[in-house]
Order: C-alpha cells, then structure tokens, then sequence
C-alpha cells in the first residue's frame, strides 16, 4: 500500500523588486536539509546553489533567484523561512554603547522589509546629454564578487550592472558595449560623476530591519540595524 502524499499550504507575496505576485509554499524537510548541508560547509558557493535552488522549488518553478535582484533574494528568502520555521526568531546582539555586552532580542519576521532611500535613483546623470540607466545586482553577479572594497572587484561589479548609456536620443545597450570601452567611458568620468554611480550602490534597496535594544549594565536604549540575509540566522 502507498504512503500518503502530504499537501503543503500555499502563500503568495510580492516581489519587492516589481510588485509582482508570487505563490510559494514553505520549506519541507528537504530544503531545510539542503541548507544545512550548505551552511556547515561554509562554502559561499554551495550557499547561493542552495538559495536558488530553494527558491525555484518554492515557487514551483517560476522564480530563477540567479537572476533576481538580491534583495528579492533575501526578502522571498526570509518570507518562506518565516512560514517554515515561525515567523519569531531569537538572535544575540552586541550592545553599541559598551561593544562587549550581549542581549537576546525577539524579531517578527511580518515586520522585516525592503527598505529604499528617498534619494535613490538607478539614473546616473554623467552630463546634461549623457546618462547611465542602472540595474541591480543580482545572485548571479555576486558569484565571486570580493565585497572587500578591492578596485577590481568594484569595478567589475559595476561594468555588470550598466544597463545602458543614454547619449541624448542615442542609446547604447551595455550587450553592445566592449568591456573595454565600458572602461574607457567609466575612467574618463569626474570624480562628482563617479560618486553618483557609487551612490547608486550605497543607496539601493536591502533587508534591513532596525531594533531598539536596552544595554542592562550602563541602561542605555541603542537603535541597531539588523541588515541583509545573514543577520538573520546565527
């Protein structure tokens, strides 16, 4: 005699990169086995496989995480953890104040959101004719990237997120560009120009959820961001 199919329940969220409506269904022991196996080995490749490999069967098949935004990635991430697990999850926080005392803080996952800075914008203005239109980074992009402010790798990270450049009504399409002439064009710019584009990264959406926490020893109320996936988990 056959065992039993179990049916899961299905939600649906919106992807905070489009609005779009997504269904999913929550983690099953499967997933959860493939993430632990990835976090114990501590290996950030087998740590994004498993990401987009959740993702996609979460969603039956209709999310490709490695071509998401990654704060799609964390946000849909951390949704179907949420109704997978409980949505309240315990993490142990350093104190600003003193920089050596812990607390144990409760987090609702329901709260947790992309937050967008009022001053972002994906359009680099280079000139009064010339502008670069943006796209954001996604799972794919960040395979190999050294987020250690290393030049090459802030370079190469921005050469993959132009989409285009605007030059009056001329547009130019970043598959039509060499990567040495993307190179050229970014070199030749000013410093002022320069810093836009950097601002386009440093202002763009993240997960990030802030919590007021109490020091016991010095009583002492600090404000402290809990930003990006990992933060999440301990």
């Amino acid at each position: 005699m056959a065992l039993p199919k179990l049916s899961n329940i299905t939600y649906e969220l919106e992807l905070p990169s489009t609005g779009e409506s997504i269904k999913y269904r929550p983690f099953l022991v499967k997933e959860q086995k493939t993430l632990m196996i990835a976090q114990e080995s501590d290996d950030n490749k087998a740590i994004e496989n498993a990401f987009a490999s959740i993702i996609s069967d979460c969603t039956f098949g209709e999310l490709d995480a490695y071509n998401l935004p990654m704060f799609d990635v964390e946000y849909v991430f951390l949704q179907m953890r949420g109704r997978s697990v409980g949505e309240k999850i315990k993490l142990t926080v350093l104190c600003p104040d003193d920089e050596k005392t812990k607390v144990n803080v409760e987090i609702d996952l329901k709260d947790v959101n992309i937050q967008v800075k009022e001053e972002h914008t994906n359009i680099v203005q280079v000139t009064d004719d010339v502008h670069i239109v943006m796209r954001y980074p996604t799972l794919k992009d960040m395979a190999g990237y050294n987020n250690t402010g290393q030049i090459d790798s802030i370079f190469d990270m921005i050469r993959r997120c132009v989409h285009e450049i605007h030059d009056g009504e001329t547009v130019h399409n970043r598959v039509d560009i060499s990567n040495k002439e993307l190179d050229e064009f970014i070199e030749s710019m000013t410093t002022e120009s320069f810093e836009k584009l950097s601002a386009f990264f440093e202002t763009m959406p993240k997960l990030l959820h802030e919590i007021e926490v109490k020091n016991p020893k010095t009583k002492k109320k600090t404000t402290i961001p809990i930003e990006g996936l990992q933060s999440f988990f301990e």
